[in-house]
């Protein structure tokens, strides 16, 4: 995707449409604001909404690298920043052996041996073998890049506390190595499916924009971008149908994702209609929950719209 001369709402939206994105002008005015103020991108909403295509898109857009930071319960310092490649240590010492008892050999006592040994350890606490996670990876990176905090809503509330202070200056320390600052900072954009509270710290950090699912005519546009040869009627019932889904309180609401997969089975199984047989063939696209599969087949009409 190429980069336009200026970046701008309308700009941000053309680009996307290009890869068929249907970006609202109120996420266009959001990406557009977090770039000109330099501030991370918080968006919220429920899952399948494209929160998280929204960053890759945006990756694209500015022709960067992205990196993406997977958030789940229990997720540390370690594996989201950095660890050392013990293993690879560990090889180099064994490798270094014979050279180790030469180095040793003119250490007149234990001291002066232990001595040797602390100024030569050194070296094996080098960037060499230092294991970038994502968050080392994004602030060291010699490119432009879009790092992708995903679902940082559920990390803890430590992780969350350790996030931000990495944010706010772009930078670590490593005991070994010293203050590893970003060169260029990158572009951030968190994402959250709103399944806990996140703190006002993090929330000021950023900016804030809630991702809804789109409206119907909306939703039809996506659906008529990725799936060519399907019906403008078929279109439009099966995304009402969808959209129906989403209100009858279901374990699992259908994302925009789901809708897609499900008007390319429709397509894939020859279907022209939403009838009995079409929707046993292919609601398993749309809905991934065992019950809420047999309470729509049990009564279909209820969710046509």
């Amino acid at each position: 995707m190429s980069r336009p001369r200026e970046i701008t709402p309308d700009a941000i939206v053309e680009q996307f449409a290009a890869s068929g994105f249907v970006c609202g002008p109120d996420v266009a005015t959001a990406l557009f604001l977090a770039e000109r103020l330099g501030k991370p991108l918080l968006l919220e909403g429920p899952p399948g909404v494209g929160k998280t295509e929204i960053a890759k898109l945006w990756a694209g857009f500015h022709a960067a690298a992205l990196i993406r930071l997977q958030c789940y319960e229990g997720l540390d310092e370690a594996k989201a920043l950095y660890e050392w490649s013990y293993g690879k240590q560990m090889l180099y010492a064994q490798l270094l052996r014979d050279k180790t008892g030469e180095v040793l050999a003119a250490a007149p006592d234990l001291k002066s041996a232990v001595a040797i040994l602390r100024d030569e350890a050194d070296g094996f606490f080098s960037r060499d073998f230092l294991l970038p996670r994502p968050l080392l990876q994004a602030i060291t990176a010699p490119g432009p890049v879009v790092l992708l905090v995903d679902e940082v809503d559920r990390s803890d509330e430590e992780f969350e506390a350790f996030l931000l202070e990495v944010l706010s200056d772009y930078q670590v320390s490593i005991p070994e190595l010293g203050t590893l600052s970003a060169k260029r900072p990158p572009r951030v954009v968190l994402t959250s499916n709103d399944t806990r509270e996140l703190s006002d710290a993090l929330r000021r950090r950023c900016l804030y924009h809630f991702v809804d699912y789109p409206a119907l005519e909306d939703e039809i546009r996506i659906v008529e971008s990725r799936v060519p040869g399907l019906s403008v009627a078929l279109t439009e019932r099966l995304v009402k149908f969808a959209q129906s889904l989403r209100r009858a309180d279901l374990k699992k609401a259908p994302g925009i994702a789901e809708v897609v997969d499900w008007a390319l089975s429709l397509v894939a199984v020859g279907a022209d209609s939403l009838s009995a047989a079409a929707l046993r063939k292919t609601l398993g696209a749309l809905l991934k929950n065992r019950d809420d599969v047999e309470r729509v087949l049990a009564d279909p009409g209820r969710y046509r719209g």
